[in-house]
């Protein structure tokens, strides 16, 4: 016999589905036996299908919560003027942010998961850290940026991340 997609290769395999002649080389196992690839069409499962739909859907729901966090994080950092509690009150804002925008995408996806989700998530903290800036400013008069608020701002997107990946 003659593999069906190699013709110039002689096999012994047959299909354990169609019965198709197939060689070593195009034969796909399966836990059920050797397939062709017709019949071994392996599909993603459908959480990590994610249509263009549902990526619109993420973007606006993800803009949405990083505002209104965004518009929280800063009104509650505004009144809080002790660097070391106001570093501990970041890291504890910015892991909510990263779990509220992270679980809230996740439902309005249906529990979706992909790399591009979260991105999404990811980048919706980081706009909702600077939409928190501006009222840290207003508030505190001139209140600067520390570099231990990047170490926050990456737990928020670890914990987005890990929520959409």
């Amino acid at each position: 016999m003659k593999c069906t997609y190699h013709p110039d290769i002689e096999t012994s395999l047959r299909c354990g589905k169609c019965g198709t002649p197939i060689c070593p080389k195009c034969m796909v196992q399966t836990p059920v036996g050797a397939r062709c690839p017709d019949c071994a069409k392996l599909y993603k499962l459908p959480t990590y299908r994610v249509s263009t739909k549902y990526y619109l859907i993420a973007v606006g729901t993800a803009l949405g919560m990083a505002i209104v966090y965004g518009i929280a994080w800063g009104v509650v950092r505004a009144f809080v003027s002790f660097t070391f509690f106001n570093f501990l009150l970041n890291l504890l804002l910015a892991a909510g942010a990263g779990y509220a925008i992270g679980e809230v995408v996740s439902l309005s996806v249906n529990r979706k998961r992909s790399t591009g989700l979260a991105v999404v998530g990811g980048v919706a903290v980081v706009i909702s850290y600077l939409m928190s800036i501006p009222f840290n400013l207003f508030f505190n008069f001139g209140a600067s940026f520390h570099l231990l608020d990047l170490l926050a701002l990456a737990l928020g997107i670890l914990i987005a991340v890990i929520r959409l990946r």
